[in-house]
């Protein structure tokens, strides 16, 4: 009984905006001190003085603006993130792993600020479909990279594409790739900005597109791109995978069928976590499906 009123007393506290925003100033604030352990290692075999180049890190590590931003915005408003304070915190174990990287977000909104902030010194760019979404959010933080995405599916078409694709050979794993040009399979993102297709994305959240009416575009495409950039990487490393709401019909099936259960490491809440090899690493590469 004890140990459910204090289950109970953590998720009306998860569940409170203010306490959500104080964590995330927190996590924001870790997040720079561990940049400043990171840029404090050396190879020396002194543990005195790694422990004095340590402490001269840290007293000279000088927090980014958009991380100074941030603390400020998240610790005096009400507007806090859609995901979870357990969701965010996976993405950003892999952060403190990876930073700085090459970051990729579908969505814009009102975490942007937060990513942004969780990976200093890297890249951090959003995808957003809707043009005036974009300009309000750039009005409060115009240091965020930020490109309008148009794409070319619909909700409604979700199921006859999962069952039709692999009668297109554009869309299968051998040929996918690359997609800037695969106009023939209506999965591959294909007019997106250079920076998409030109960079090796490290780490990929896929919380947009709109995808809980029929008009709107759904995630399918940007599932199924993220996979083949996933598969198709060239640097050492994996590449991993965050898809956030697994708990609608649509992203739960393309995630089973393009980001495959064999690489889903993690899962909390409504986020699943993959970590997808290149083909040069996966232990079956075969060329007709994906999972």
């Amino acid at each position: 009984m004890i140990q459910d009123k204090s289950k109970g007393a953590k998720q009306t506290l998860l569940e409170r905006p203010w306490f959500l925003a104080v964590a995330l100033a927190g996590l924001i604030g870790g997040a720079m001190l561990i940049t400043s352990f990171i840029r404090a290692t050396d190879n020396t075999l002194s543990l005195c003085s790694t422990a004095k180049n340590t402490a001269a890190s840290i007293a000279k590590y000088t927090a980014t603006p958009i991380q100074l931003q941030s603390i400020v915005h998240y610790a005096t408003s009400h507007t806090v993130p859609q995901q979870s304070f357990e969701e965010i915190s996976i993405s950003l174990n892999v952060l403190k792993e990876r930073l700085p990287c090459n970051f990729l977000v579908f969505g814009l909104g009102r975490d942007s600020l937060m990513w942004a902030s969780l990976n200093p010194g890297g890249t951090t760019v959003f995808l957003e479909e809707d043009p005036e979404w974009i300009e309000a959010v750039l009005k409060d933080a115009p240091s965020l990279r930020a490109h309008h995405v148009q794409y070319r599916t619909h909700l409604s078409e979700a199921g006859r594409l999962l069952s039709t694709y692999k009668n297109e050979p554009m869309c299968l794993p051998a040929k996918a790739f690359p997609i800037r040009y695969n106009e023939k399979c209506p999965l591959a993102l294909t007019s997106l900005p250079d920076e998409f297709y030109d960079t090796e994305w490290d780490l990929i959240m896929v919380d947009a597109p709109k995808g809980y009416f029929p008009e709107a575009p759904g995630r399918m495409a940007a599932i199924f791109s993220s996979a083949i950039m996933a598969r198709n990487r060239k640097g050492d490393g994996t590449t991993h995978v965050f898809l956030h709401d697994v708990n609608r019909k649509v992203e739960n099936a393309f995630a089973n069928e393009f980001l495959c259960e064999k690489y889903k490491v993690n899962s909390v809440g409504r986020l699943w976590h993959f970590e997808i090899p290149n083909k040069a690493n996966m232990t079956d590469q075969p060329g007709d499906r994906f999972c």
